[in-house]
């Protein structure tokens, strides 16, 4: 990227003042109780609103309470009570496969380390980052979902195109006490203001700082998404 290191952070130092301001009590937005709740929501939630993905959760977790209840499931009964969730067929498959493997590698644990966990299926980064910071509490990375990825690239924070590309650059700039946080205020943004069709830049607290335009779609063509 082009722009000096300094500045960058500087930038980010100064979007992090204004929407810790703005949203006081940003948190994730996922309904769990425990580990293995955490890591099925967000394989659930890829590619689909969290608000979904809890009201389908809320019954799923009645159901299925251990790694072994999804294991043994059949594919179809396991599909069909995730049935309003995209991909719900291939999110299935992710979920007994993971905890198999956990059953089987981890003795019926959610592993705490990123290695274990991206080993699982249908586990990547972020998956893996939002059960280590929210399941061990243990931060090593930042979340670049559809908002960060697409905020970054607006506010000229990043010039990266690939998540894990975004994540690389972020981690060079965003202060490590504010990795985890980054990304909650991130979402929030992107869901209230920094939407990825027509934003909402008149009443954005970052409008004065923001190098993008309302009519200048580049930043967003790496994500398929258009203002």
């Amino acid at each position: 990227m082009g722009t000096p290191l300094d500045s960058r952070a500087e930038q980010v130092a100064e979007v992090l003042d204004r929407l810790y301001e703005e949203y006081p009590d940003s948190t994730i937005s996922l309904n769990y109780s425990n580990r293995l709740e955490l890591l099925v929501a967000v394989i659930l939630s890829a590619q689909c609103t969290d608000e979904r993905v809890n009201e389908v959760c809320a019954d799923l977790f009645e159901t299925y309470r251990t790694p072994e209840d999804y294991a043994d499931a059949p594919q179809e009964e396991l599909a069909e009570a995730i049935n309003s969730i995209t991909y719900y067929n291939n999110k299935a498959k992710y979920i007994r496969s993971a905890c198999t493997d956990i059953v089987e590698e981890h003795g019926g644990e959610v592993p705490d380390t990123m290695s274990a966990l991206t080993d699982l299926a249908g586990v990547g980064r972020k998956t893996a980052n939002v059960v280590l910071q929210h399941g061990h509490d243990v931060v090593e990375g930042i979340v670049v979902d559809t908002h960060v990825q697409r905020l970054t690239r607006r506010l000229g924070i990043t010039a990266e195109e690939r998540p894990e590309r975004i994540e690389a650059d972020l981690l060079e700039i965003v202060p490590e006490d504010d990795w985890q946080q980054f990304t909650h205020l991130m979402i929030d943004h992107g869901r209230a203001v920094c939407t990825a069709i027509n934003p909402d830049c008149e009443d954005c607290v970052l409008a004065d700082i923001c190098p993008s335009e309302r009519g200048d779609a580049a930043v967003d063509l790496a994500s398929g998404e258009a203002w």
